[in-house]
């Protein structure tokens, strides 16, 4: 267990800079295009309150968000950039986290940064452990070994991801707004 907590923090030594980069991003390079409407406005938002989910047409677009830098890392795993492609991910999750938390803030305060909560509530706890496993795989390669139980469990936690995604999160995004 010592090796993971040690992996955990050698993980936030990668992905907290990129947070910050993103953050720093929207404060000062991007300001101009956050005093425009966005997917943050008032407008948007009441617009997707009224929207109904088609989940045959959501599903091949969930599954393509969600896959692609999955397999992409997977693929990056079985070779020798494995370990560089890990740290690329991270510090790239990182600044998007940044950029989507500042942008909210920015965009309506407080609420902003609840309602990014909010979305991404139940789904992210099945994907970042999921990204965990592969990531440690990819930093600690070839030290450990890939095997059929880390395949079962990165599968399971993203397919109950993704279905948590399709069905349970636009009824807690709208409970949300809901509140406001």
């Amino acid at each position: 267990m010592r090796i993971f907590h040690t992996r955990k923090k050698q993980f936030l030594v990668f992905f907290m800079p990129g947070f910050f980069l993103g953050i720093i991003y929207v404060n000062f390079i991007a300001r101009k295009y956050m005093a425009e409407p966005g997917i943050f406005s008032d407008y948007f938002l009441d617009q997707f309150t009224t929207a109904q989910i088609d989940v045959r047409e959501y599903l091949p677009c969930l599954l393509r968000l969600r896959l692609s830098p999955l397999l992409a890392l997977a693929a990056l795993s079985f070779t020798k950039v494995r370990k560089p492609a890990a740290v690329l991910f991270l510090v790239w999750t990182g600044f998007s986290g940044g950029v989507l938390i500042s942008s909210a803030a920015t965009g309506l305060g407080i609420r902003g940064t609840l309602l990014c909560v909010a979305a991404l509530l139940p789904q992210f706890l099945c994907y970042i452990p999921a990204y965990l496993i592969l990531l440690w795989y990819c930093y600690s390669a070839p030290r450990t070994q890939w095997n059929r139980q880390k395949t079962i469990f990165l599968v399971l936690a993203m397919s109950v991801g993704i279905i948590l995604e399709l069905y349970v999160n636009p009824v807690l995004v709208r409970a949300f707004f809901s509140t406001f």
